[in-house]
């Protein structure tokens, strides 16, 4: 009985003769689809028609083929002409009936225009808010051709991401992930490492997130307790006179001095209105209690056993993102451009536009142009394969638009003087007064987006971390709410002594990247040339310099 169920040519036995395999040389899903019956043997639609005589024949001649070798070996599969087209397809039980398919993997593809814009929303993500700070560190002329040269670069490594599957023959790896890939030429240390590395990013995204929500539920809240009580105060002791387009420089002790308006907090009501405020400010603190808050709400929506719900909400990432562009383009046109060009030396006002700080900027930046470790997922569900790195390529190129477009305006209308360049914060959003009704608007807007994704984001690391530890994606309540818990407390305590976006984004984007973006896609790409032989010196000089650059990207990010 054992015995019917082994193929009767393994891959052991067949050695190395499929290099002359022929038709089956091509990886497709084919190998994988399931019986045909023709339509005329199929009176109608009706799912329990008989199967014909001669659709049996058939039947038994792909159940031979099947027999003849293993799965996971081509070698014997099925040949082209004997598998059907997709439309073509019907599904066959052992019980004589037929189920004709439906055609849904094929329906469901999306034209190049919603991939091209579903990479544009993966990737927009907080990174957007530190891109103008970034630009500052690196100077103006320097950051945006930072800017460029590294957007071109991870549209590179991400198109080595893409294609690395195809370099891989006689395995089908039409379900494989990059993290697949990594285990098929490095052993478990690229399995393993791959998913470290992921791990990195995810949570460190999930960090970022908590810094963020934090601080835009307390900006939140104090508008409305504001507008409520008829208060009237400043956010900053520096800041321009406008009062609709007011621009503040929340930390000025890194401004050098010079004509600021020295504004002091003042209330508009009478009575018992001062203490209120003071017993308000005491209780809604952005560090020592607005992340403890968070708990309540985000720390039960993280041990839901889906995340399907939340998934419904994704769209608000991209009404966020184009309301970000328009409020940024409103307050360019209100405020004007104010820029002057000094290249090495700093003025009361201005920075340099080459400055040693740029690391910081690249270590953003790897983190703003990443989608690498789920561009082949995307990418599949692309309905013309064949425009795969045309529209690749289109997608990298909004991307960097949109980064241009928000860096520049920015920095190029923030006021100096009266305020210097270099009181841009790393949450832009940080520069403008919490009373300004459309900044208002944006932070609501990104805190709700934010606490619909922040969970889909834990459960990307539960099925990720518990599938490798234990095999299952959720074992136990337990295990998911410590889990659950060690996340939320790694946010929380950032949150409250390192507030620092551009930081956590820059160390975490260098970290993840010098794995999932330029070592693993590089040495992958060499490997897979070597094979094939077809690896040459300029090759290999231009894939190990990538490297390098990865390694000098994170080094660079202890030293500034």
């Amino acid at each position: 009985m054992e015995n019917d169920y082994r193929p009767l040519l393994s891959s052991e036995q067949a050695g190395d003769s499929f290099s002359h395999r022929g038709s089956t040389d091509s990886l497709d899903s084919r190998a994988k689809r399931p019986f045909y019956v023709e339509p005329r043997n199929i009176v109608d639609d009706e799912p329990q028609e008989r199967v014909s005589a001669e659709a049996a024949i058939l039947n038994s001649r792909v159940h031979y083929y099947s027999k003849l070798t293993g799965s996971s070996d081509r070698l014997l599969s099925p040949p082209n002409h004997v598998i059907p087209r997709t439309e073509e397809i019907y599904i066959y039980s052992p019980l004589g009936t037929a189920f004709k398919m439906s055609g849904k993997d094929q329906a469901s593809k999306n034209p190049s225009i919603i991939t091209i814009f579903a990479i544009w929303n993966t990737m927009m993500g907080t990174s957007i808010l530190s891109i103008p700070w970034g630009i500052k560190q690196a100077g103006f002329t320097l950051g945006i051709v930072i800017l460029i040269f590294t957007g071109l670069l991870m549209l590179y490594c991400c198109y080595i991401v893409l294609k690395s599957p195809k370099g891989i023959t006689y395995v089908d790896t039409s379900d494989w992930e990059f993290p697949d890939v990594c285990r098929y030429y490095f052993g478990k240390f690229g399995q393993w490492s791959s998913l470290v590395f992921s791990m990195v990013s995810l949570i460190g995204a999930m960090v970022v997130y908590w810094v963020l929500m934090s601080n835009f539920l307390f900006n939140t809240g104090q508008f409305i307790y504001n507008y409520a009580h008829h208060v009237n105060m400043s956010d900053s002791d520096f800041g321009t006179n406008d009062t609709n387009d007011r621009v503040i420089c929340p930390y000025p002790n890194t401004d050098p001095g010079g004509n600021h308006t020295f504004a002091t907090h003042h209330v508009s009501t009478n009575g018992n209105a001062t203490f209120d405020v003071y017993s308000f400010e005491h209780w809604w603190s952005k560090t020592n209690t607005v992340p403890f808050f968070l708990i309540i709400l985000l720390l039960p929506l993280l041990c839901f056993k889906s995340a399907s719900f939340f998934a419904r909400f994704t769209f608000l990432g991209t009404i966020s993102v184009i309301y970000l562009i328009v409020l940024v383009t409103i307050k360019a046109v209100h405020l004007g451009f104010h820029l002057e060009f000094h290249w090495f030396d700093s003025t009361s006002f201005y920075v340099p536009e080459l400055r040693l700080l740029f690391p910081q900027l690249t270590g953003v930046l790897t983190l703003a142009f990443f989608i690498h470790n789920c561009i082949i997922t995307l990418m599949k569900n692309n309905k013309h394969q064949e425009n795969n790195v045309r529209d690749l390529s289109v997608a990298y190129l909004l991307v960097g638009l949109t980064y241009l477009y928000v860096g520049v305006l920015i920095f190029a209308a923030f006021p100096a003087p009266p305020l210097s360049k270099d009181c841009i914060e790393p949450n832009f959003l940080d520069n403008f007064s919490s009373g300004d009704v459309m900044v208002f608007v944006a932070r609501s807007f990104l805190l709700f987006q934010m606490i619909t994704v922040y969970p889909l984001l834990g459960y990307l690391v539960r099925v990720q971390m518990m599938g490798q530890l234990f095999g299952n994606h959720y074992p136990g309540f337990l295990h998911v709410f410590s889990l659950n818990v060690l996340i939320v407390a790694a946010g929380v305590l950032t949150a409250k002594f390192y507030p620092n976006i551009g930081s956590i984004i820059r160390f975490s984007g260098a970290t993840c990247g010098l794995a999932l973006v330029f070592v693993f896609p590089s040495l992958i790409h060499m490997i897979s040339l070597r094979r094939r032989g077809a690896l040459r010196w300029p090759s290999a000089a231009f894939h190990s310099f990538l490297i390098l650059l990865g390694v000098a990207n994170l080094m660079a990010q202890f030293f500034m």
